[in-house]
């Protein structure tokens, strides 16, 4: 096996996947409203339409990263992106809002495949040395994806329909595969042998389905009663993790590794307070103000674009300095855009919004590359499936939490109602509450970054 070339195909691989769904996910969110038009869904249901996949996403991923571990990475990302663009295409035929959304639930699952295993290959290839650099250019790829989606997503949603967003992630997921098949030689399995722990992997799915679910249902009774029986399986699921032989996660990685486990909690409040802001400032931009998809596109690519700039930056200054410092300091830059926007009015010029989105971008750009690098160097080779999954899980959890917040102040605050302009109001003041529960978030999150210690 040639190890260079292995480890420029791992690269590629894992690169083209960490493009691939982040750039559905914001070429989707501008396209949300188009969607909202055809279907006539309200504001609640088109928040659905990005949750389901998050959900999926999110209860899945740890399973399948310990299942890649014990069987084959390679197998597991070669499956998941066959999964993903399997239901990409279905999705291309969906007549109603239900469907589209019990679609996108069922590609998520194809999506927890990959993320599992993607990064988890890249680095069994790559020296700890250039972990930093390899890392930095797989963020980079991430909001490359980001960067283009809005820009792209709203060209193809204005002249072609929102459904050929999803042919191009078809083509993707074609191209991925056949170059994985083609070039990536052997399989990783640091695991092999161990058994698939089946009692907490369900613990585990209940658990975060219960959460999600009774977050989006919040303030109403049901909601509360999901949330109790989330946590209460939650509790069950850390006592079994933490009795048995070989668990889908090793509690030991956050009771004794201080890194690993503030490097995680930092990274779910830093989604927790972020992921929002796309998919709330594309209503804005598109209600609002009126723009058409391909404008309001081109206003919310400057984040992204500062976000793909610094990354690799970032990542391969964490090979040199503290990755608790970088991090801060982007959670920093976060806080302050983000308090920024906690003044957005209806009169809000273009050039306020795009600054603000800049040092949104700064602040993630300084924050992912490092942060994963944290986490990924704090644990050895044979768990770096379950270590992969565990931050991706912290992401998607994250992603989760703040739609969740989102469907919370829509349901208190609109109702379940199509935003029209008698709503924008209260769309508004919906937003303003947003950002500012976000900012106060992030800010706690920089005390959760610094608390990590020393990584050298």
């Amino acid at each position: 096996m040639n190890e260079p070339n292995n480890q420029k195909t791992a690269l590629i691989i894992s690169t083209l996947s960490s493009f691939t769904t982040p750039f559905m996910v914001s070429a989707l969110n501008v396209a949300l409203p188009t969607l909202g038009k055809e279907f006539a869904l309200d504001a609640i249901a088109l928040s659905w339409v990005a949750t389901s996949y998050l959900l999926a996403a999110a209860v899945f991923l740890i399973p399948f990263g310990r299942i890649g571990d014990i069987h084959g990475r390679k197998k597991i990302f070669i499956y998941g992106t066959a999964v993903y663009s399997f239901f990409s295409l279905l999705i291309v035929f969906a007549n109603s809002g239900n469907i589209l959304i019990g679609l996108r639930g069922l590609q998520g699952i194809g999506a927890a495949m990959v993320f599992g295993t993607g990064m988890a290959i890249l680095l069994s290839v790559t020296p700890p040395p250039r972990r930093g650099r390899v890392l930095g250019i797989n963020v980079a790829a991430v909001y490359l994806g980001l960067s283009l989606g809005p820009f792209l997503g709203g060209m193809l949603t204005q002249y072609f329909g929102w459904r050929s967003i999803f042919y191009v992630n078809v083509l993707l997921g074609i191209l991925i595969i056949v170059y994985t098949i083609w070039k990536l030689k052997g399989e990783w399995a640091e695991a092999k042998g161990d058994k698939f722990d089946l009692v907490g992997s369900s613990f585990f799915t209940i658990a975060m389905l219960a959460l999600m679910y009774g977050l989006s249902r919040l303030p109403h009774t049901e909601g509360v009663w999901a949330l109790v029986i989330g946590i209460i399986f939650l509790i069950t699921f850390v006592i079994w993790e933490s009795r048995i032989h070989n668990p889908i996660l090793d509690i030991r990685l956050f009771t004794h590794n201080t890194v690993f486990a503030m490097s995680n909690a930092a990274a779910l409040v830093n989604y927790s307070a972020t992921s929002a802001v796309t998919f709330l400032l594309s209503f804005y931009l598109q209600y609002v103000k009126g723009l058409p998809p391909r404008m309001a596109g081109i206003v919310l690519v400057s984040q992204p674009i500062f976000m793909t700039l610094i990354s690799p930056v970032a990542g391969r200054l964490s090979d040199k300095v503290e990755p608790r410092i970088l991090s801060s300091i982007g959670m920093a830059f976060t806080v302050i855009g983000l308090v920024l926007f906690m003044t957005i009015g209806s009169d809000s010029s273009l050039t306020f919004i795009t600054i603000n989105l800049i040092l949104l971008g700064i602040g993630f750009g300084l924050f992912s590359s490092p942060n994963t690098n944290a986490v990924m160097s704090s644990v050895g080779k044979e768990v770096y499936g379950v270590a992969s999954a565990t931050l991706g899980t912290m992401r998607l959890t994250g992603q989760m939490m703040s739609m969740g917040l989102v469907m919370l102040l829509f349901s208190l605050i609109i109702g379940r109602v199509q935003i029209t302009p008698e709503y924008f109001p209260q769309f508004i003041h919906s937003l303003r509450l947003a950002f500012g529960i976000f900012a106060s978030l992030c800010f706690v999150g920089i005390f959760a970054s610094l608390a990590r210690g020393k990584v050298r």
